[in-house]
């Protein structure tokens, strides 16, 4: 059978007829995360191969407003011009919970010229990879993805609560690591490790973590492209199970007050594309120069990139001193405190660990940027600081504290904006700055509270 990641159309046809399939979704990820696209039958995407949608699509914010002037208009045109969507034949699945046999594709935007939008997220990692390729390196990437269960609740204005389990009891402690409380989920979880073979997902481990009703799902390490696929699946397949089982589930950073937040956390490596080796380890198995540069870029870049890793408002809630968030740029070996950990590990697998991302990020913009600041790194052969052996919560504050002073240093970030691509940059801090416009509108009940005749 050919492996997964060789399809060719002619493999993708194959694959629909012996899975029956009689419809495609023809999934586009946008800027948040979302799944855009259309629905498409199975004749008409075979004579197809591809559709347009205005370049608009993936290039709003969450509430689906678009910039009406300003620097936005000076890269995509008021026209509202079409961009080509193409299939990747190697991310075919099924759709597991359809009715009827449906297939799910992620195509990437072309232009009319045949070149890719440089401001799809996809687009975004796949640039970034090639900066990688050019030098001979393969980026390896393993996520570890947090998310909360929910009760239902279809009123933003009253506070989220863990949902009911098999008990008939929500829980009410946090139970971190607790077998029970996984197995009080057991039919959710039965469906969605279903729905994830059916899909071929790579996810590995489940655990709970330390707030009440928050999940964790690790990832087996693989490319970044294909990595940022499963978790933009995987994401879809968890709140539709969830949805099945009357709860929701949430990957918002900080859904629920006085809980911990929701991160995502990626361990990241370089190979080279000849030897296959591990170049962040000598072969005397110590810890090589690159990777000591790749921590130094993570260290320079990271401020920068913060709105790209915490892209909401409510992304900066989860970053609070010691609650199990990181609040700085230090690193450390086996140490939970810093903003980059690297893990204990052997020379074929030693790694840098990210664990500034907010489980909110889109995967695909997040693994693009904490790439591009590593690789920053290793070619400008930027030196860290010394590791940090204590408590680094006893530190100072090193990362933006809200997501207006994030998307500043983003736009003055000329360096991080080469390498993820300038029109992107552009186009992503505009969006963003409507979302933080939007926000600003709401009043929050603890103004209502603490100001309304205190004041």
């Amino acid at each position: 059978m050919i492996a997964r990641d060789r399809f060719s159309f002619a493999d993708l046809e194959l694959w629909l007829d012996d899975n029956h399939v009689t419809e495609i979704e023809c999934l586009v990820p946008d800027l948040t995360g979302v799944a855009r696209g259309k629905i498409l039958p199975r004749k008409k995407f075979t004579e197809d191969r591809g559709m347009r949608l205005p370049e608009a699509v993936v290039a709003m914010g969450v509430t689906g407003e678009f910039p009406e002037e300003g620097p936005y208009y000076d890269v995509i045109k008021p026209t509202d011009r079409d961009m080509h969507l193409r299939p990747d034949p190697t991310t075919v699945r099924i759709v597991p919970w359809a009715t009827d046999p449906t297939a799910q594709v992620i195509h990437d935007c072309y232009d009319r010229e045949g070149l890719l939008v440089p401001f799809a997220p996809r687009s975004v990692l796949r640039h970034v990879c090639d900066l990688y390729a050019a030098r001979g390196w393969d980026p390896v990437v393993a996520p570890e993805l947090e998310f909360y269960l929910v009760a239902r609740n279809t009123d933003p204005d009253v506070p989220l609560k863990p949902p009911v389990g098999r008990s008939g009891r929500s829980e009410t402690s946090r139970q971190a690591y607790s077998i029970d409380a996984v197995n009080e989920f057991d039919p959710l979880f039965e469906d969605v490790y279903a729905y994830c073979e059916k899909m071929e997902l790579n996810v590995d481990t489940l655990i709970h973590e330390v707030g009440a009703g928050q999940m964790e799902i690790n990832f087996f390490h693989a490319h970044p492209l294909g990595l940022a696929d499963e978790v933009f699946l995987f994401k879809r397949t968890v709140r539709e199970a969830a949805l099945r089982h009357d709860m929701f589930a949430t990957f918002m950073a900080k859904p629920i007050a006085g809980e911990p937040g929701s991160a995502m956390h990626v361990h990241q490596s370089v190979v080279d594309k000849i030897t296959g080796r591990n170049i962040f380890s000598n072969p005397d198995f110590t810890p090589s120069k690159e990777f000591y540069w790749y921590i130094g870029g993570l260290q320079k870049y990271i401020p920068a990139a913060m709105a790209l890793f915490a892209p909401y408002v409510n992304s900066y809630r989860r970053l609070v001193r010691s609650n199990a968030a990181p609040i700085n740029i230090q690193w450390g070996t086996d140490n939970r405190t810093v903003g980059i950990r690297s893990p204990v590990a052997g020379a074929a697998a030693r790694r840098v660990e990210n664990r500034v991302i907010g489980a909110d990020a889109n995967p695909y913009v997040a693994l693009a940027a904490t790439l591009a600041c590593g690789y920053l790194g290793m070619v400008n052969q930027i030196e860290p600081s010394p590791e940090c052996k204590g408590d680094a919560y006893l530190g100072d504050f090193e990362l933006p504290r809200s997501l207006g002073e994030a998307l500043g240093l983003l736009r003055e970030g000329k360096e991080l904006a080469a390498a993820l691509g300038e029109q992107f940059v552009t186009v992503y801090t505009e969006v963003k700055e409507i979302e933080y416009a939007e926000f600003m509108k709401v009043i929050s009940p603890w103004e209502r509270e603490h100001l309304l005749l205190h004041v």
